[in-house]
Parts: C-alpha cells; sequence; structure tokens
C-alpha cells in the first residue's frame, strides 16, 4: 500500500506554491545528466571539430597575446612591411581599377596610391627595400579605359550572339522557305 503524503512546505515550490517545481529543483543535476546520456545516444557529440585531438595551446606558457593571434590566423589577416604591402598593391592594382566605373575614381585612386609610394620613399626602412615606382596617372588612365572598351566590346560581341543563338533555336520548327 503506498502512503499518500502531502508535500510540506519546505518541499513546496516558493514562487508556485507546487511541489514539483521543487522536486524538479532538488533532481536538476539528475536531470542534466539525463539529457546528455540522451544527446550521447542520439549521437549529438559526434564527428564534433577536434574530436579525438588534445586541446589545442592547453599546456602552453601563458601569452597575452593569445586572443590577436587567434584573430590573425582566423580572419587570415597579413602584416607585411609597408614596402611588401605597396608591391603586393601595386600588382593587383589593375585589377582593382577595373572594378572601378568611373575615370575621376580611377584618377583618385591611382593618385593615392602615388602619394603613399612617395611617403614610403621618404620613411626610413623597415623590411625589404622600396621597389614599387609611382604610376603615370594619364597612363594608367588610358590603358583602364583601353581595357573598359575591350570589355563592353566583349560583352557587345557575346549579347550579340546569346541573340542569334536564340534566333535560331526560334526558327528550327518553322519551314524553310523556298523560292
Amino acid at each position: 500500500m503506498t502512503e499518500d503524503r502531502r508535500p510540506t512546505e519546505r518541499e513546496k515550490d516558493g514562487r508556485t506554491g507546487q511541489a514539483a517545481a521543487a522536486a524538479r529543483m532538488q533532481r536538476k543535476d539528475r536531470w542534466v545528466e539525463e539529457q546528455l546520456r540522451i544527446a550521447i545516444e542520439r549521437g549529438d557529440f559526434d564527428d564534433l571539430p577536434g574530436a579525438g585531438k588534445p586541446i589545442e595551446g592547453l599546456g602552453d606558457s601563458h601569452d597575452p597575446d593569445w586572443w590577436l593571434k587567434k584573430l590573425v590566423e582566423r580572419e587570415n589577416i597579413t602584416v607585411l612591411p609597408f614596402s611588401v604591402q605597396l608591391r603586393h598593391e601595386d600588382a593587383e592594382l589593375d585589377a582593382t581599377l577595373d572594378g572601378i566605373a568611373f575615370e575621376a575614381e580611377v584618377r583618385r585612386v591611382v593618385t593615392d596610391f602615388n602619394e603613399r609610394v612617395v611617403a614610403a620613399r621618404y620613411r626610413a626602412p623597415e623590411g625589404p627595400p622600396l621597389i614599387t615606382m609611382p604610376r603615370d596617372v594619364e597612363e594608367t588612365v588610358a590603358a583602364w579605359a583601353e581595357r573598359r572598351e575591350a570589355r563592353r566590346a566583349a560583352r557587345a560581341e557575346a549579347a550579340a550572339a546569346a541573340q542569334h543563338e536564340r534566333r535560331e533555336r526560334r526558327r528550327w520548327w518553322r519551314p524553310r522557305r523556298t523560292g
């Protein structure tokens, strides 16, 4: 025979006056363990990144800049000497200019690049020597305009070829006129 016992004031939940909530709070550690066991059985923790590997940097000495190093690694930030950075920018400048639609903006970007190259020449060297030279603005703008016109012509030619192809596909079912 089961004993029908009423919860005491101590067993009741203070907010609701219910015994169930108080009982749950007393057994919360068992509830968490049960949820973890269920998740493990479901396979929720299988194939996690880093599974079976030691935790990285756990035994190393304390490095106060650990977060900065992780940021640089995660975001692929490259920290280069200014001379190498300018050299890299010079190599990609034409591709950058090709993404610009207006001549005034192209002139502004090239002028800004030239100012930074000249300023770097007057700085104390930091790293490899600066071999990047300023660009002639007029030549660079003319080359940009030629590339832009070539792209426009290529797009127009591709559009004309696509239009011709569409016409040919529409015409396949029409009988040919002989005459």
